[in-house]
């Protein structure tokens, strides 16, 4: 205390050409008024206006839409602070990089939020509410934590546009996805079919098999054994006698027997007829599975065969809804089919088919040309087509089938099974599979020249593109782009209500020429009345009822974000395909994928040339990040108490920078405060104190005698020589987009400094120069510290903008000359 008191007496009489560093503000007080700084002078806007446009100048940068329905958590942040660090490096370089933000506006979980404050669940209450009103509220709602998201993410210290953002609910945005989509028509690239789909019955719409795959359970689920009794037959396989025969057909699924057609057998695996003395009945399984079947002794086998002598046979379903609806189509239908999916790894080693409920039981099926029938409605309830379970939830009538099952002696075993199921992971409800009919993008036509544009990507990590992603494209499906849903962008196909031909409509200037009326707003509501005279028999015209899925919609992005082709057709081609995007792991099969078929089908291009991917935030003990549970600090309030730049260093130095996942820990962001933005605060403070006490500056006019790098002492030119070799690193790393190798060398060079160079070069800031070489060592020292401050602003500032700040006002821009300040943003 003292000599601080003496410090501030001294340099009362000195001319201070550095800012006296405040070292009793906070780090949250001291990023603050950064920030603020940043805005009262639009730093961003002018750092952006001052590059030149031109479009060999242009970083094209595509920055993913999330749904504004939550706040942003740590995984936002990550994708975030990556995403920044990169930009501000290349527009560091001068490079002109707009960082427009983009919201997702449409889809399920606008729906849910929807539904939830309207106090309605499910299709059918939202067509009672009236979808004009239901898609309105989904509209005035869908923004709703905008503000919040944008205080946040310009908290972290973010530099992007959101006054200048993107919504998909926009017209214009919205006009491009339709032009997009009509391209694909116009190559023969869209189709209408049915495909038996990963499906929903709380939102009553299919879902991807990615989104199936997101959320799997552990749960317990009942598992049956039924009798299916064989229809007596000449020419039989299985031994006559005076005991009729039955198949045992093994089942997880009861909910779906009541819409069995047929049964699957494996055509080269051995079948055996046994006689159960239990029941004195004959029954017939796979040879393999005959012990699983029978708890106790293994009954006698009466006769032995293969499955293939089993096709053809007739048997008696275990319900009777659909056997006299049978037609000439149908005269496999319960039957004994043959099929190469059918394995001995579980159940019976026979298999029950409801081609509504299965694919494998779709595909068996239609190779037999049988028919599906679907009792199930789009909420998941059974129909009246099987009138003993109408109206009940098809999971939840499992309980009532079995009984009715063993009331009519139809019930061999029932036991229950512990698995791993799929749940919906909007609605954390079981997922069913399910037939639907969809619009489809055929993808397999173009697997091969996506795999081709995937191979010039730069992936970081390479491993995730190359192998993970690029075995994904090698068996990529035809994408299902269709949802049943409302809110969402419509699906521009219009039918004849008559003679069942197809339009598709490409622009809002089509659809008024067609319908004869003005057109402002795409929404179904909107466009659903509008109709026209079919030219191949006058019939009406009327637009199919389907909304795009969401994942279609951020995949046009790079060319709806600028309304194009038709705004903007000059300046897309500096903005396609992007120089970078990042997002995390689960994008692989999201957006990564759709950007690359939407881009191989229009352009035959790939719509990035570098990507980089991040891992998943955890919770400490590894378990996913819950609000419920609240099992992770408030990410506001880290902010606050640690700071934006320690955040950021924390997440982008760990392993989710390398795709790996994080358990976030607040003690490592702790860390970096007490290793990283503190130290390099002191070092800060230490120069400047001392500088202003001796009235040190760096020009001609005071450094009089400053040495040469050769005449400086080893310890300046070794942290001189480390600091060109970050520089050179930092440039190597950051050029190639290895973020996980730039960070630990910054780190390192901090450490150097501040725990090395500074603290062995103290005594040379505190002597007096009594003679020569104390003049030199204390002059080599300032022009060292002084140099090594200046430029590590720099390299700092993409990664830690606050610090990168702090340094250079304190250091740089003080010892500036006032008329060249205006230009040193």
């Amino acid at each position: 205390m003292l000599l601080q008191g003496k410090l501030k007496t001294i340099m009362a009489f000195k001319k201070t050409p550095f800012t006296p560093f405040d070292n009793s503000l906070s780090i949250d007080e001291r990023e603050q008024r950064i920030l603020q700084l940043w805005k009262q002078n639009g730093v961003f806007e002018h750092s952006v206006k001052q590059r030149n446009g031109s479009p060999e100048n242009c970083y094209a940068f595509y920055d993913g839409p999330p749904f504004a329905t939550g706040l942003p958590h740590y995984g936002h942040f990550v994708a975030s602070s990556i995403k920044d660090t990169v930009l501000r490096y290349f527009s560091m370089q001068g490079k002109y990089a707009e960082r427009r933000f983009g919201w997702d506006t449409h889809g399920l979980p606008i729906e849910m939020e929807t539904e939830k404050a309207l106090g309605i669940s499910g299709p059918a209450a939202i067509r009672t509410y009236g979808i004009e009103r239901f898609n309105e509220a989904c509209r005035s709602s869908v923004l709703r934590y905008t503000k919040q998201w944008r205080q946040t993410i310009e908290r972290l210290g973010r530099f992007v546009d959101f006054d200048n953002d993107y919504k998909t609910m926009d017209p214009q945005f919205m006009e491009s996805v339709w032009w997009v989509f009509e391209q694909l028509w116009g190559k023969g690239l869209v189709e209408k079919g049915f495909r038996v789909m990963p499906y929903s019955w709380r939102l009553a719409t299919p879902l991807s098999n990615f989104e199936a795959g997101l959320d799997y359970q552990n749960v317990q689920d009942p598992a049956i054994t039924v009798r299916f009794p064989l229809k007596q037959q000449t020419g039989s396989p299985v031994q006559q006698t005076d005991l009729p025969a039955s198949l045992l057909v093994w089942t997880t699924t009861p909910w779906t027997l009541p819409a069995n057609l047929a049964v699957a057998v494996h055509p080269d695996m051995e079948y055996v007829t046994v006689r159960n003395e239990a029941d004195n009945a004959l029954y017939i399984v796979a040879k393999s599975r005959l012990s699983s079947c029978f708890s106790q002794s293994a009954p006698p086998i009466v006769s032995t065969c293969l499955g293939r002598d089993l096709v053809g046979q007739h048997y008696e379903p275990p319900f009777s809804y659909f056997t006299g609806q049978n037609s000439s189509s149908d005269c496999k239908r319960f039957t004994v089919l043959s099929s190469d999916h059918v394995s001995d790894d579980a159940g019976t080693g026979v298999v029950h088919l409801a081609p509504a409920y299965g694919q494998d039981d779709y595909y068996v099926c239609q190779q037999a040309n049988i028919t599906l029938v679907d009792p199930v409605n789009e909420e998941g309830c059974f129909t009246q087509a099987v009138p003993e379970f109408a109206g009940q939830n098809i999971k939840q009538a499992d309980t009532q089938i079995i009984r009715t099952l063993k009331q009519q002696g139809k019930l061999f075993k029932h036991e229950t099974i512990q698995h791993s199921y799929p749940y919906c992971w909007r609605s954390h409800t079981p997922l069913i599979y399910k037939a639907v009919p969809v619009w489809l993008v055929k993808v397999t036509q173009l697997r091969d020249r996506m795999y081709k544009h995937n191979s010039r990507i730069r992936w970081v990590p390479e491993a995730v593109g190359h192998k993970r992603f690029a075995n994904w494209l090698r068996e990529a499906q035809d994408w299902t782009v269709s949802r049943n849903r409302f809110w969402g962008t419509p699906i521009p196909i219009w039918v004849c209500t008559n003679c069942q031909q197809h339009q598709c409509v490409g622009s809002i200037a089509q659809l008024q020429k067609l319908c004869g009326q003005a057109v402002d707003d795409l929404h179904s509501h909107h466009v659903d009345s509008l109709s026209w005279p079919c030219t191949a028999c006058k019939g009406a015209m009327k637009r199919t009822p389907e909304v795009f899925d969401c994942w279609f919609e951020s995949g046009c992005m790079p060319y709806a974000q600028h309304h194009y082709p038709f705004d903007n057709k000059a300046s897309f081609a500096s903005h396609f395909p992007a120089q970078f995007i990042s997002e995390g792991l689960d994008q692989t099969r999201g957006w990564f994928y759709t950007l690359l078929v939407l881009s191989t089908a229009l352009f035959d291009k790939p719509p990035f040339h570098n990507v980089i991917v991040n891992g998943l935030v955890l919770a400490q003990d590894g378990s996913k990040m819950s609000k419920s549970k609240r099992n992770y600090p408030d990410p506001n309030q880290v902010l606050s108490q640690y700071g934006a730049d320690a955040l950021r260093a924390y997440l982008v130095n760990s392993p989710v920078a390398r795709a790996e996942p994080l358990q976030f820990n607040e003690q490592g962001v702790r860390e970096m405060v007490r290793t990283v933005i503190l130290p390099l605060h002191n070092a800060c403070s230490f120069f400047v104190q001392y500088a202003n006490l001796d009235g040190w500056q760096p020009s001609s006019t005071h450094e009089t005698t400053s040495p040469s790098l050769q005449q400086r002492p080893l310890l300046d030119q070794w942290i001189l020589s480390r600091l060109h070799s970050l520089i050179d690193g930092v440039n190597t790393h950051m050029n190639t987009y290895r973020l996980d190798k730039v960070v630990p060398e910054l780190l390192g060079f901090v450490d150097e400094l501040t725990n090395w160079y500074i603290r062995q070069s103290r005594r040379r800031f505190w002597r007096k120069a009594h003679n020569t070489q104390d003049q030199h060592s204390k002059q080599a020292a300032y022009s060292t510290l002084y140099e090594v401050l200046a430029t590590l602003s720099k390299c700092l500032a993409p990664l830690l903008p606050f610090v990168s700040e702090t340094l250079y006002r304190h250091v740089v821009l003080a010892a500036t000359p006032q008329s060249d300040q205006a230009n040193s943003v």
